[in-house]
Parts: C-alpha cells; structure tokens; sequence
C-alpha cells in the first residue's frame, strides 16, 4: 500500500464510509443478476440470427481423409458450412505451443473434436445438414491413459512431441540428497486425482456477427480473457484487428474452463464470414464437457524429509498428468504444480520432475488454483502422514515450518506479506482442534465416526509475465468525465461472477471520496474500453485494482486543480471533500462536484483520464528457466479445518462443517471475500468426494449434471470463514487475491478428517463411498508408508 493510499484508507476507516474499500457492498451486477433482467451470451437478441451447430468426431483418433459437404450444401436453408479447410492457423492459449485448430485438419485426436460447421435458417436444417456430411478416415491407435500414451513405439498425437510428452520440467533448488541426509524420517507415497471439470452454470455460447459491407466481424461469446479471443480470430480468420470487436456480457461462471480462446468461438467467426450474416451458435451441457479445459488426471510421487521436531528437510515430487489432446494452459500447469510447492512452507531442498502427457482425450487446461490443488493434496497429506508417525500434532508441524515475509524462497519466488500464522490460530482456536477428542467421540454413534483434518494452501496474485507478452502495461483503466459530472470506469477486466467490477469501483469511490452512484462501470467491449489481459490466476484484484488506484489519484489531481482555479487558490490550499471542495482552514468557501468538472472541462471538453499497471521487472522471473515461472508479485494464503462423518458400512462420506481463513492482505469487499472462499471450499470438496470424469473407449461417460456428480446444497456444509489482513506492500490497498488460494488444501484436510474417523487414509480422489468401503476393508499394505527412517531408527 503506497503513502497515499494508507492516508486515504485512514479517513476511510474514521468515516466509516459505506462507498469505499473495506466496506460489505453487494456486488454492482447484483441486482440484475438475482431479478433475471441480466443478459448472458444466449440471451441475446439477434434479429434473422442463423441456427449454428457443430458435427463433432466419433472416432479418438484418426487419419481424417476427406469431410464431403457436398449433399449438405443442397440443402435448402444452409447458408454456410466451414471445415477444417477453412482455418489453416492453429491457435493456442501459449504463444510457443499452438497445435490446435478450431476444426480438425488431417488428424482427428478425440472424441468430441469438431471436424465440421454448419448455419442454416433453423435448428431442423442445421441437423438435417450435418446428418448429411460424410467423413472418411483411417483410424489409429488410440491411449486414454498417460501411462500407456508414453509406452515405446506408440503413434504419436503431434509428431513434433517425443514419446507424446507435451512438456516435461526437471528442476532442483537446495541440496534434496543433503536433506535427506539430515533427516530423522523419510517418507515416500504415491497419490491420484481425477480429472474433473469446472462445471460452471452457464453453457457455452457464442453470437457472431459478419458485416459484409465492411468487412467487420463482432463477437459475443462466454470469455474469460476477451483479448485473447480477439486475438485469436485476427489470426485464424486472417483479419486486421481493426476489423473484429469481442464483447463479453454477464458471464455465468469460468474457473478456468474459459481463460482460453475456445474452439467454437473461433468457428462462430468462421461460420458468420461463411453464411455472410449473423450466427447464434449454441452449446449443449454435454458439448462444455467435450470442450473440457478442466484439472487433468495427476499422478504423484511425493517424498518427503523430517527431523524429530518436525523440521522440513528436503522434498521430491514426480507428477505425471494427462493432458488430453492439445496443449493449452498444459505447459503452465505443469510448471507450477513444481514452482509453487515452494512459497507456502520454508523449504531447504526441492526436487521436481513433471510429466504432462497427451492422450486421445479432450484437452485439459486451467481449472481454479490451477497446478496447485493436486500436488498440494499429495503434500499436505503425506505431511499428516508423517507427523502421525512422529507423533506431532498437524498444527505444530505446519508451524515449524512457517516462513517469515518479507523474503525470497530457494526458486525465487518474493513473499511480500505472510498471514498464514494468523490463519492456523483462527482454524485452532475456531475448530475446537484441542478438544476435539472428546467432542467427536460423543458425536460418533455405531457405524457413524467422525473426524477432523487440517491442512493450508496458497495461490499467486495474479501472472507477473503475461502469456502473450506485447510490452504494454499489464492492466489499464480509463475514467472518463464529461457535461454530467458523472464518472465512467472503463475496463477491459472480465467480470465473471467473482466481483471484480464491484471491487474497482470501490477502489475509485475510495480514492476520490465521490457517491457510489455517481461511479457507472462499462467493462469488457473491444470497441470501447482499454485492453485487459483477462480474468486468469487471481489477477484482476491485484493488478487492475493497482491500475484503477492509479487512474483515480490522476483524476483526482485534475480536479483538484480545477478547484484550485475555481476558488482562486493554490492547488496545496484545497481541501478536498469528494463531492465538494474548499479552502483549506475556510469552510464557507466551497464549491460543489458539478462546479469543479465545470472548471475542468473549460477549453478540453470532455475528460478521459488513465492509470496504468505493470509488474516490476524484479518479480517477473527466478534463478533459473522453469524454476520460479515468473508467477507473481503477492501469494494469498489460507488454512482450513474440515469436520466429516463417515458412515463405514456404506463409505460414505459427509462433510458436515468447515472452518476456514484466509490472508487476503487487505478485503476491499469483506463479503465478496466471504464468499469467494466459501465457493472455493465447495469446489475443494466436491474434487474430493463425488467429481470424476470418466471415459470409455476416449467417450466421455458422464455428460450431464446428473452423471457429473457436482455437490448441491444438500451437501454443502457449515462454512465459517475468517478474513486475515497481513496488508500487501504491492496490492492495492495491501489488498491480494482471495478466490483460489482456499481450494487447494480441501481435499487434504478431508482426507485426513476421514482417516481421524476410520484410521484410514485415502491416497486417491474423489473419496466415493465404493472407494472408501474398499479403503476401510482393504488390508494394510506391507511397511505402509514408510520408505526409510534415516538416523536413529530401531
């Protein structure tokens, strides 16, 4: 937090000023969003919009030799068909690994892959349409496992990819022998998670618009990340920038599943440039499944070093994920699944080898707290594991190991700010953990048993190095003033149900002490606000709440010098009230808010003012290539304490109260942090307990909200949650991220919740009530987990 914002937040507090940071505001959108006047991508009206629709592979992998469109194109009423023809430019989240095009050229490489396009005047010609094109191809072998996608001699997906390894990292920080070495237990596990998908409640959709006069595309589709869509129709459709605007409109959920360009927008450009009109092309539930973008299968080996006290002495992780057919966010994935076990605990040695894999499976890509959430499953539960074993208690052994900000890890990683003490003592002290015991024990009646688990997490404030890295500064906002005197934000910042738009208007009305009302938010729309890298790792609060913090003081330096000149002082002699100035020292000469715009706009008209944000170059990169991923500049930080029950005869698992608290740095909206962690525990849990894709034969097996087992109120729990503000020195207003950070150690303290219950711990997710009846009844495997004991062992 920077002089004048510590001044600011001051006066802020002593007023108690409902406008501004610090206070519980319903988000801006609120409103339209609980009446149903919101409009989302499918609602949108399109006079004479044609019916798009997409003809997806039955094949998992195949040679595709022809895609014959000739029949179709007879139809009456078809007014386009695209095919892989028509796109000649793979496209990709990542610069340096774009292999995917919006439909299949030459090699089909999973089921569900789009091979053709078709818009017509209604949806019963579009399906008769696509019912008529034919494919010919030759299939190939096809690996649905990670495993078997690396054997000797398999056909590989790209031919450019060895052993169809997508992207491997091999690192090591510290001295990990010497560690060992140092250790009193040494202990080596292995662990699974599923793959599962964001499951968010809007479908995909996008409305594409084709002006043939001129030659312009507009897009509205479901996007995270705006300019990246736009970025990729300029390449695909070989348009100049100018030509194409992108506009997102309310958003009903991403966690990831939309922080990258998506196939089927790309195609509605095509497809629009193709009917030469207007396209609406909309997704089933089962078509956001094939397109996926979710957390990949994960398999780890994780080994860890202690002393008798529970020191952390080194630690060696090896994770293999499946990453399905294409590249996407895969290469950052596995990168920080590495980086980021450092950064929580103060670790002396880390040694990482990733694996990420291809197989004839939809992609995967970046799903909330986004390498992180598996790998700190395998940490923190091992980390139980072993100080069960030395018999510590789970909240001592974290504090052993707590690091102390500011300061720099062994991968150069810069910790700013550090709550993670204070989270422990709250979960504590909240939970009951001393008296736990007893109480649980009451609560257990015949087969029902009851246990409770701990563990922490973290996760980055937003990517110091942007994926597409164009030198312009990581986040602008431009406020804009004119006749009225009221004050528009614009942004490029997506909203997309987490509050960001309402946290940058706190940030402005905090800085220039103005009604909430005068403020109105205009966000997301190419053709009119500022470009915006995206709604991806946590970013938007930290980096775009700095921009609009430095657009307001801008603002607020041009109206302060408007008053000046009104009331005939120097600009140091003005007492600014907000919606009014003065004298300093002189009350009675004031002037009101529409007065000093007045001033402001004499001889320039209407004002538009800018702020700007962007990393220093100091946090953007680490000791070595791969080691630190240049991954942010503050780290939020959370411990939970979980409360299940588990009845043993049916293995199933009910979580039944939660208790957890977050280091947010600063919580410019307590109850959007609120429930910000309270979303990130429902989606830890539903990972832990029920969520799983499934595939046979390369078919998705569960393609609805039936099959896909996501939790429903029914089962969600008692969530107390606890704000921590450690106050950032680089966040605006000490502020960090708060929305992913709470996730990754859920599926951990659940994990161990149940094993305090049973005396069983669960080494794969989700804990299905099939899986832990065959855990409670499955014998123990010879010398457990144990691998070696290395100094004083009996």
């Amino acid at each position: 937090m920077n002089a004048p914002d510590r001044e600011l937040r001051k006066l802020g507090a002593a007023n108690a000023a409902p406008r501004g940071v610090g206070a519980r505001l319903p988000l801006i959108d609120g409103v339209e969003k609980v009446t149903g006047t919101a409009r989302y991508t499918a609602d949108l009206p399109a006079q004479g919009a044609l019916v798009g629709k997409l003809l997806r592979s039955p094949y998992a992998h195949a040679e595709l030799l022809e895609v014959d469109i000739s029949e179709a194109l007879k139809l009456p009423g078809v007014r386009g068909i695209v095919t892989g023809n028509d796109c000649d430019t793979p496209y990709g989240v990542i610069p340096i690994a774009q292999n995917e095009f919006p439909l299949a050229r030459g090699r089909i490489r999973y089921v569900g892959e789009p091979v053709a396009a078709v818009a017509a005047v209604d949806e019963a010609t579009t399906d008769a349409a696509l019912a008529l094109i034919r494919l010919k191809v030759r299939e190939l072998p096809a690996y649905f496992d990670a495993a078997d996608a690396r054997k000797a001699d398999v056909v590989l997906l790209h031919d450019n990819k060895k052993g169809n390894i997508e992207r491997e990292v091999h690192n090591e920080f510290g001295d990990a022998a010497a560690g060992f070495a140092a250790a009193d237990l040494i202990c080596e596990e292995t662990f699974e998670c599923a793959e599962v998908h964001h499951a968010m409640m809007e479908p995909n959709a996008s409305l594409a618009a084709w002006d043939n006069e001129r030659g312009h595309l507009t897009l509205w589709s479901v996007t995270q990340v705006p300019y990246y869509v736009h970025e990729s129709l300029a390449r695909c459709m070989k348009l100049d920038a100018a030509y194409i605007r992108v506009i997102k409109p309310f958003v009903g959920g991403g966690f990831g599943h939309r922080v990258e360009t998506l196939n089927f927008e790309i195609i509605a450009g095509l497809l629009a440039r193709a009917a030469r009109g207007t396209v609406r092309l909309l997704q089933t539930r089962e078509e956001a499944f094939l397109t996926h973008r979710g957390r990949p299968q994960t398999y780890v080996r994780m080994k860890l070093g202690l002393t008798r006290d529970g020191r952390m002495t080194a630690c060696e992780a090896e994770v293999v994920q499946r990453g399905g057919a294409y590249g996407g966010y895969g290469l950052v994935t596995i990168l920080y699944a590495g980086a980021l076990l450092n950064g929580l605990y103060d670790l002396p040695a880390v040694k990482y080898d990733g694996y990420r894999v291809y197989t004839n499976t939809p992609p995967c890509g970046a799903m909330r707290g986004h390498g992180t959430v598996n790998i700190r499953f395998a940490f923190e539960s091992l980390l139980d594991m072993m100080a069960a074993e030395l018999g510590l208690d789970a909240f001592a052994v974290r504090r052993r190991n707590l690091l102390k900000a500011p300061t720099e890890t062994i991968n150069g990683l810069k910790v700013m700010s550090y709550g993670l003490p204070e989270c422990l003592d709250w979960v504590e002290q909240a939970s009951g953990w001393r008296e736990r015991a007893a109480r649980l024990e009451a609560n257990s009646d015949g087969p029902i048993r009851r246990g409770i688990g701990i563990a922490c997490s973290h996760f980055v404030s937003g990517s110091a190095k942007p994926v597409h890295f164009t030198g312009q500064p990581h986040a602008t906002i431009a406020l804009r003033v004119d006749f009225d005197a009221g004050i528009t934000i614009l942004t490029g910042a997506s909203d997309i149900g987490q509050g960001s738009s309402t946290i940058i208007t706190q940030v402005v009305a905090e800085i220039l002490g103005v009604e909430y009302r005068r403020l109105r938010l205009i966000a997301t729309d190419s053709a009119l606000t500022p470009k915006d890298n995206g709604s991806y790792s946590s970013r938007v609060t930290f980096m775009v709440g700095n921009a609009a913090a430095d657009a307001a003081r801008n603002l607020k330096a041009v109206l302060v010098a408007a008053a000046a000149k009104r009331l005939q002082v120097a600009e140091a002699d003005v007492d600014w009230l907000g919606e009014a100035a003065a004298v300093v020292g002189d009350a009675s000469r004031q002037i009101p808010f529409h007065d000093i715009v007045e001033e402001a706009l004499v001889d320039v008209g209407m004002l538009t003012v800018k702020g700007t944000f962007t990393c220093p170059p100091e946090f953007q990169g680490g000791k070595q290539r791969g080691g630190a991923v240049g991954s942010t500049m503050g780290f939020s930080y959370a411990a939970q304490a979980v409360e299940v029950s588990v009845d043993t005869e049916l293995g199933k698992v009910t979580v039944e109260k939660v208790w957890s608290a977050i280091d947010c740095g600063f919580a410019i909206n307590p109850m959007s942090v609120e429930g910000q962690v309270q979303g990130a525990i429902w989606m830890g849990m539903g990972q832990a307990i029920s969520e799983e894709t499934v595939y046979e034969n390369g078919r998705h097996k569960a393609v609805s909200l039936l099959d896909y087992r996501v939790p429903t109120i029914i089962e969600s729990p008692d969530i107390a949650v606890h704000i921590v503000e450690s106050l950032d020195p680089n966040g605006p207003f000490g502020a960090k991220e708060a929305s992913e950070g709470p996730l990754a150690g859920v599926m951990s303290a659940i994990a161990a919740a149940i094993e305090d219950a049973t005396g069983t711990r669960i080494r794969a997710t989700p804990f299905t009530p099939d899986r832990v009846f065959d855990a409670l009844n499955r014998k123990p495997r010879p010398g457990a987990h144990v691998a070696a004991a290395a100094k004083g062992a009996a």
